[in-house]
């Protein structure tokens, strides 16, 4: 693997998990339990595409064939794609949102807050842009995990369950492999397994104050960010995200 072929897969890494991370939050749109939980979702939807045009353009810009940030979000199949399996899994009722939304913002910070001093000035510049807003996505997702699960019987049931169905699906983010080895001889990205102790006090705290359990951590899911596996729900996601331009090539506007 070519340090160039590295980058590649680094950056189709990160922005393909804020693509489809924000696609699946933007489903909320329209569909949120009350209308300023609905602005909230998609505001941070438009955070995760804003960062997603910058790391797929950046893609496209290494890979460099012509192509630009929307061929590389709307020409690939599921197969093609590079995130972890956690932010393809279904929105299920506003509780699992909000809980996918945590743990994956948790990981992101601390990762943007690694990048930031990145020995490549155009991975770096990123993400002193994205940690802005991930900063505040990590503190309305925890507040609001908070505060549902130390609620009603109800809301505390539902934010466990949606903790239990989504925790096997974290250990992925911390899987190393020889993109990663690249990345981080040549200084440009942090070993991801080197963030989940960080990320383990994170959620805690988080998980202590919302008096929910934490589930065993030592079996994940895993082939999202290699290519090797996704679910069945990507390619799901995708026939609604890649339509237009699926049926109308080339078209712009």
């Amino acid at each position: 693997m070519t340090h160039d072929e590295a980058l590649l897969q680094f950056l189709l890494r990160m922005g393909d998990n804020t693509l489809i991370l924000g696609h699946r939050v933007s489903e909320w749109c329209g569909h949120a339990p009350v209308l300023e939980e609905d602005i909230a979702l998609a505001n941070t939807a438009l955070d995760l595409i804003g960062q997603t045009q910058l790391w797929l353009g950046l893609a496209a810009d290494v890979q460099g064939d012509g192509k630009t940030a929307d061929d590389m979000a709307f020409l690939r199949d599921a197969w093609d794609f590079r995130n972890v399996l956690l932010v393809e899994m279904p929105n299920g009722d506003f509780g699992q949102t909000l809980m996918r939304q945590f743990l994956f913002d948790a990981w992101h910070s601390i990762m943007l807050g690694r990048l930031i001093t990145s020995s490549d000035p155009r991975v770096a510049e990123i993400a002193e842009k994205a940690s802005k807003e991930v900063a505040y996505h990590l503190e309305r997702s925890g507040d609001t995990v908070v505060g549902l699960a130390d609620g009603t019987e109800e809301s505390h049931a539902r934010m466990q369950a949606a903790l239990d169905y989504l925790y096997p699906y974290v250990g992925e983010m911390f899987l190393s492999d020889a993109t990663d080895a690249e990345m981080v001889a040549a200084g440009i990205a942090p070993d991801p397994a080197g963030l989940r102790d960080e990320y383990d006090a994170l959620v805690g705290r988080i998980v202590d104050t919302a008096t929910l359990t934490l589930p065993d951590g030592r079996f994940t899911h895993k082939g999202g960010r290699d290519g090797r596996m996704h679910t069945e729900h990507l390619g799901h996601l995708l026939t609604q995200m890649q339509w237009l331009q699926r049926a109308y090539p080339g078209a712009s506007w």
